[in-house]
């Protein structure tokens, strides 16, 4: 490497992160998962849930996860972690992997909404109603996520790790709770994508280290 170049990136101060969310996984878990197995370090702010009176008017649309980067803010979780995907070689290897990983994500919210869509919901009627849908959707959209990783090498896209399994692996407690049962447990291929992301040395640290917040 060119001597001025290799200064240049010794003496390049590395961008400050700051994390903030609700004091749970959720939907910052999967952007946690990218920094650890980054090795970025980022201060992970979780505030109490009285306290997000006074937070919500310090965030660009009254949404958390925020991402404060050398303290621009951002928010929606998802573009977040596409981010960082893309910079730590978590994005596919094309713009065609890229648009899969992106469609698999997406498949992955659309999973969550409808799970959430019931478990949030306060009207006894409508409730029995979400969980209808929720009941006929939830294993169809599995069925073709198991498959999706059977035929992908292990993996959702291009048989190598990515921010799709990330996502999927991160939310999965958060879908667990919202179920009140284990969601995948009936499909051998989510199962092992599970264990073998929890399995990433970095991640298996993180997981460790960070706080107890249930879902």
């Amino acid at each position: 490497m060119d001597p001025i170049k290799a200064s240049q990136n010794r003496s390049r101060k590395m961008p400050s992160y700051k994390l903030t969310y609700f004091p749970v996984k959720a939907l910052a878990e999967p952007i946690r998962f990218i920094f650890s197995y980054a090795g970025v370090e980022f201060e992970d702010v979780r505030f109490d849930r009285e306290d997000w009176p006074k937070i919500k008017p310090t965030t660009p649309f009254g949404q958390v996860p925020m991402l404060e980067v050398d303290g621009k803010k951002v928010n929606q979780s998802t573009a977040i972690a596409r981010y960082l995907a893309k910079q730590h070689g978590l994005a596919g290897k094309n713009d065609w992997e890229a648009l899969e990983i992106d469609a698999i994500v997406d498949t992955i919210h659309d999973l969550r909404a409808k799970i959430a869509a019931h478990h949030y919901e306060q009207n006894a009627e409508a409730k029995a109603a979400k969980l209808k849908v929720a009941n006929e959707v939830v294993p169809y959209f599995l069925e073709r996520l198991d498959n999706q990783v059977k035929n992908n090498g292990g993996y959702f896209v291009g048989g190598a790790l990515s921010w799709a399994d990330f996502t999927f692996v991160a939310l999965l407690d958060y879908l667990n709770f919202m179920s009140k049962s284990n969601i995948i447990e009936k499909y051998d291929n989510l199962k092992a994508l599970k264990e073998k992301v929890e399995n990433i040395p970095a991640i298996k640290k993180w997981v460790e280290k960070h706080p107890e917040s249930g879902f």
